[in-house]
């Protein structure tokens, strides 16, 4: 991954999803979505993330460090952190 690539794992039907999509549109910021509905492997990966658990959105940046259904201000912390934003 480079420095600032975020990858959310996420679902249409999710509302939590949909909610950190807006937010990263919002500050422009380009990530890849994986839909866990449409790709088995990544249903199989938000498991193993979660430890058993299937809660999205997962939202995986560059330094290996991850979110599970992070608020829109745990997100921009995070973000910050990371010098994203």
């Amino acid at each position: 991954m480079s420095q600032n690539q975020i990858t959310m794992y996420s679902a249409d039907w999710c509302g939590d999803c949909v909610r950190s999509k807006r937010l990263l549109d919002e500050l422009n910021l380009t990530y890849t979505l994986i839909d866990i509905e449409a790709d088995s492997a990544a249903a199989d990966k938000v498991i193993e993330i979660n430890g058993g658990m299937r809660s999205i959105p997962v939202i995986v940046f560059a330094d290996g460090t991850h979110l599970t259904e992070p608020s829109d201000i745990a997100l921009k912390a995070k973000l910050t952190s990371l010098g994203i934003i």
